[in-house]
C-alpha cells in the first residue's frame, strides 16, 4: 500500500523533531558539563562518561535496529524509540547522582540510535517521488543541522534562565509531540525478507569499543594486572569480531562493500570528522569557561563560531562535489578542519592570548566540516548498489559513533597528559607523579583553584589548562590531516581522470 500524501507532512514533522532531539543531545550537553561537575560532584572521568555513555550506546543499536525495524515494522520501532528517548530524558533530568545520570545517558543513547536509523528508513519508504524525496531529506538534514549547530547556544540559554536538568527535561514534551505526529502520519512498513540479526557481531563489537574507551578513561586507575587483563579481553573481542564477521552469512560489514574505493574514501571522511571536530566540542566549553573565563551563555555564543558553519556550508560542499567530485572535496574539507585546529593551537599558545583569538580557527574548522559532511553522506550510500545502501549507511553511522566515542576518551587522556606535563615543569620541589596526575585531572575538569596545589613557578592552573588544550588541538589537527591524506590516496581521483582521458 502506497503512503497517503495527506499523512506525509505529519510524518516529515515527526522525523524532523526526532532529528532535532537527537542533535540537541549531542551538542547542548557539553555546555553544561562544568555545571554538572560542580553540582553533581563528578570528576573528569565522569564528565567523559556522561558523553561517552550516549555515543557508545548509539553504536550498540545502530546495526541491530535496521534488521529489527525491517522485521517488526519501522513505525513500531520508531514509536517505541521516541517513547524510550522521552523517558530516558526524564530520568537524566531527575538524576541527583552522577552515576544515575550516566545510566540515563546510556538509555538515551540506545533510544537515540534506534530513532536515528528508523528516521532514514521512514523517509526512504514514505517519500518515493524524486522531488518530494529530495525536499524531505533536505528538510530532515536542515533540522538535524539546527540541532547540532544551535545546541550550544540553546544549552547556554537554558542554563542561564533555569538550571541544567531542563537540558534533558525539555525532551519530555518534545517526545510527546513527536509521538503524536508519528502515530498520525507515519505509515507502517516492513521488509518481506528481513535479514537476520548478526547478534554475535553486535555484542563483540560493542564489547571491543567499550573496552577501548574504558582503558583510555579508567586505565590509569587500574592495577598493572588489571590493565593487562582488560587489554587482553579487548583484543580478544576484536579478534573474535573479525572471525565472526568472516563466518557470518549476513555480517554487519560485508567485505564487498569495504573493497569499494569510493565508499572507503568517504568512510575515512566520516572518521576524520569524528576524530577531531565533534569530540573536541565536548571539551571546548571547559576551555571557554575555565581557560578564557566565559560564563555558560558566552560559552554557547562562542561555540556558534565552531558549529554554525556546519549548518551554512553543506550546500557549498554539495555543489563542490558535483563540480569537482567527492574524491577531491572530502579530503579538502578534512584539510580545512585540520588547518582550523592548527590555527586554534597557535592561538592557545600565545603568552597573552586574546579571548577572541581562537575563534578564526574554530570558524575554519566548522567550514571544513560543513564542506565535508554532505559529500560523505551522499558518497557512502551512493557508491554501493541500492540493495546495500542500508548496510552502507549503518557502517557509516557506526564508524562515526565509534570514532566519536574513542576520541572523546583519547582527547581527555591527551588533555590530562598535557596539563600534567606543564605541572611537572613548573611545580616547585619534586612532585609525586600520582599527585600530579590527580591535580591534572582536576584542572582538566575545570577546577582552577585547588587545595594543596603548591606554587607554580612562572605559571598557573589556568596556563596549565591552556597548555593541555594545546596538545589536544595539535592532535586534532594532525590526525584529521593524516586521514585527509589517506582519503585522497584511497579515492585516487587521478585514476578516474586518467581513465576519462583515455576513453
Amino acid at each position: 500500500m502506497s503512503p497517503s500524501p495527506s499523512s506525509n507532512p505529519l510524518a516529515l514533522a515527526a522525523v524532523c523533531l526526532a532529528a532535532l532531539m537527537f542533535g540537541l543531545e549531542i551538542s547542548s550537553v557539553p555546555v553544561i558539563l562544568p555545571a554538572l561537575e560542580s553540582r553533581l560532584q563528578g570528576d573528569f572521568k565522569d564528565l567523559q562518561w556522561i558523553m561517552n555513555a550516549y555515543t557508545i550506546a548509539c553504536t550498540v543499536v545502530l546495526m541491530a535496529t535496521g534488521a529489527l525495524a525491517d522485521r517488526f515494522g519501522r513505525k513500531r520501532v520508531f514509536v517505541l524509540s521516541i517513547l524510550a528517548f522521552g523517558l530516558a530524558s526524564l530520568l537524566c533530568g531527575l538524576a541527583q547522582d552522577v552515576n544515575l545520570l550516566i545510566a540515563g545517558r546510556a538509555l538515551q543513547g540506545l533510544a537515540g540510535g534506534a530513532m536515528l536509523i528508523t528516521q532514514v528508513a521512514i523517509l526512504s519508504q514514505q517519500f518515493r517521488q524524486g522531488r518530494e524525496r529530495s525536499r524531505a531529506f533536505a528538510a530532515w538534514g536542515m533540522v538535524f543541522g539546527i540541532g547540532l549547530g544551535f545546541g550550544p547556544i540553546i544549552g547556554g540559554v537554558i542554563l542561564a534562565l533555569s538550571s541544567w536538568p531542563w537540558i534533558f527535561l525539555v525532551h519530555g514534551p518534545l517526545a510527546l509531540l513527536t509521538l503524536g505526529l508519528a502515530l498520525g502520519g507515519v505509515e507502517e512498513s516492513r521488509q518481506a525478507r528481513a535479514g537476520k540479526l548478526d547478534g554475535a557481531g553486535i555484542v563483540l563489537l560493542s564489547l571491543a569499543v567499550f573496552g577501548l574507551a574504558f582503558l583510555l578513561t579508567q586505565g590509569s586507575s587500574l592495577s598493572r594486572p588489571g590493565a593487562m587483563l582488560m587489554v587482553l579481553a579487548t583484543l580478544a573481542c576484536c579478534a573474535a569480531f573479525v572471525r565472526a564477521e568472516r563466518r557470518s552469512p549476513q555480517p554487519m560489514f560485508e567485505r564487498e562493500v569495504l573493497r569499494n574505493r569510493r565508499f572507503c574514501g568517504a568512510l575515512l571522511g566520516s572518521m576524520g570528522m569524528n576524530f577531531s571536530f565533534w569530540p573536541f566540542m565536548i571539551y571546548l566549553p571547559i576551555y571557554f569557561h575555565s581557560a578564557l573565563g566565559y560564563d555558560s551563555l558566552h560559552s554557547g555564543l562562542a561555540l556558534l563560531a565552531y558549529t554554525l558553519p556546519t549548518l551554512v556550508f553543506p550546500p557549498v560542499g554539495e555543489r563542490l562535489a558535483l563540480r569537482f567530485e567527492p574524491g577531491r572535496v572530502i579530503p579538502l574539507g578534512l584539510s580545512c578542519i585540520g588547518l582550523g585546529f592548527v590555527a586554534m593551537y597557535g592561538a592557545s599558545q600565545w603568552a597573552a592570548v586574546n579571548d577572541l583569538a581562537i575563534l578564526p580557527g574554530a570558524l575554519l574548522a566548522g567550514i571544513g566540516l560543513g564542506i565535508t559532511n554532505t559529500p560523505v553522506t551522499n558518497t557512502t550510500t551512493g557508491s554501493v548498489p541500492a540493495e546495500r545502501a542500508g548496510m552502507a549507511s549503518g557502517i557509516d553511522m557506526s564508524a562515526r559513533m565509534i570514532s566519536l566515542a574513542l576520541n572523546i576518551a583519547l582527547m581527555g587522556l591527551i588533555l590530562v597528559a598535557g596539563v600534567g606535563a606543564y605541572l611537572q615543569r613548573h611545580l616547585s620541589g619534586v612532585p609525586d607523579a600520582g599527585q600530579v596526575h590527580l591535580w591534572a585531572e582536576q584542572i582538566a575538569a575545570g577546577q582552577g583553584a585547588l587545595e594543596g596545589l603548591p606554587w607554580l613557578a612562572g605559571g598557573s592552573a589556568q596556563a596549565a589548562l591552556a597548555h593541555g588544550f594545546g596538545w589536544v588541538m595539535l592532535y586534532g589537527g594532525l590526525s584529521v590531516c593524516g586521514l585527509a591524506l589517506f582519503s585522497v590516496l584511497t579515492f585516487a581521483p587521478w585514476r578516474r581522470a586518467r581513465l576519462g582521458s583515455v576513453s
